[in-house]
């Protein structure tokens, strides 16, 4: 792989992930115990690839703060920051400048995948394209951009969303790149790869090559997403060399206190310094480092910001509880409910059942 370098896209606000987002970009939200972008970048280490750039824009300065030059991963990392959107095109054209391999991996840095990325790289080069694709196969692709091959893997087209999809083949967000063809995206302005850059490759008669498997895929973009990638990396359903400990039913972080008699298990992250109470139940959530569940609470599939509190019988399923935001005893949260960070929700404030 020393003929490949990465570029890693991580430019996006990630508004679909709000009130998560509001402090930190998608990439960095701790996830199975570390920063989601570490386990992507574990990745691009085991595949071989030793130098990545980084597209960043929102909040740009924490990547580097966290991640620094990368040689605590094993690779070397630089940083270019886009003064504004340009979308997914116009953010691989923005780094142009940093490279000078042969090849280019470039990843969306919203995705969990456990593709074979030395495979990817094969199909390039013995396939003689200018740009390969990883596809992977869905059952609704409708809410993708869906590809159509013909049997030798060449893309016939790029349909980006479309209602009436002609294969289950989607865009998996994972492309490689000859460096030359880089070079004829417009610089200065958006671009989105997928509405301009592959169909008009496409209509020049440039070879398009498509990398189709059936491994592990999961977009990260939302709530319910983001907690079921985590959980599917702390049951070892994902895989990544990033964990911060064994994969089971749970990832207690240091620091963690959990009381002998309460349930955690579904794959729960318990960060930093976070505490469970006496007979609270923790099923498939992400708590992040301070959080705080008091007894007889239970917590399903939902994420618990930084220093929040879930109060004594409350009940959280299918949530985002915001940053030191309270959530009042015997509360009951259903149905994608969001709740913004330091919000305080009196005890009885908010319930789906009567009250008993």
């Amino acid at each position: 792989m020393q003929d490949v370098e990465a570029v890693v896209l991580v430019g996006g606000k990630g508004t679909r992930l709000r009130p998560l987002t509001l402090s930190a970009p998608k990439p960095m939200l701790p996830t199975a115990g570390v920063p989601f972008l570490a386990h992507l970048l574990s990745r691009i280490r085991e595949a071989g690839i030793r130098r990545a750039v980084l597209g960043t824009s929102y909040l740009a300065e924490t990547f580097e703060e966290h991640f620094g030059d990368g040689t605590a991963l094993g690779l070397d990392l630089t940083y270019v920051t886009e003064t504004e959107p340009l979308g997914t095109g116009g953010g691989i054209r923005n780094v142009a400048q940093k490279l000078s391999a042969e090849h280019v991996m470039i990843f969306n840095g919203d995705v969990l995948a456990g593709t074979d990325l030395r495979a990817v790289a094969d199909t390039h080069r013995s396939s003689g394209a200018d740009v390969t694709l990883h596809l992977v196969r869905v059952q609704n692709p409708r809410a993708f951009g869906c590809v159509p091959t013909d049997p030798s893997g060449r893309v016939l087209k790029f349909l980006e969303k479309t209602e009436d999809p002609p294969t289950d083949q989607i865009n998996a967000g994972c492309y490689v790149f000859r460096r030359e063809v880089i070079d004829t995206i417009p610089e200065g302005r958006p671009v989105s790869v997928e509405r301009e850059t592959f169909p008009d490759l496409l209509a020049s008669g440039a070879h398009v090559q498509g990398h189709v498997d059936v491994a592990y895929w999961r977009d990260m973009g939302t709530p319910g997403d983001l907690v079921h990638g985590s959980a599917d990396l702390v049951r070892g359903v994902a895989p990544s060399a990033a964990l911060p400990g064994p994969t089971g039913e749970a990832m207690i972080l240091d620091g963690a206190e959990v009381a002998s008699d309460a349930l955690v298990f579904g794959g729960s992250t318990i960060g930093r310094g976070a505490r469970i109470g006496s007979g609270a139940k923790i099923e498939g959530s992400m708590l992040f480092d301070g959080a705080v569940v008091a007894a007889g609470a239970v917590v399903e599939n939902s994420v618990i910001g930084a220093g929040a509190v879930v109060e004594e019988g409350a009940s959280v399923r299918d949530t985002v509880v915001g940053d030191r935001a309270v959530i009042g005893a015997h509360c009951e949260l259903r149905h994608n409910l969001r709740i913004w960070p330091d919000v305080t929700l009196p005890p009885h404030g908010i319930r789906f059942s009567p009250d008993v």
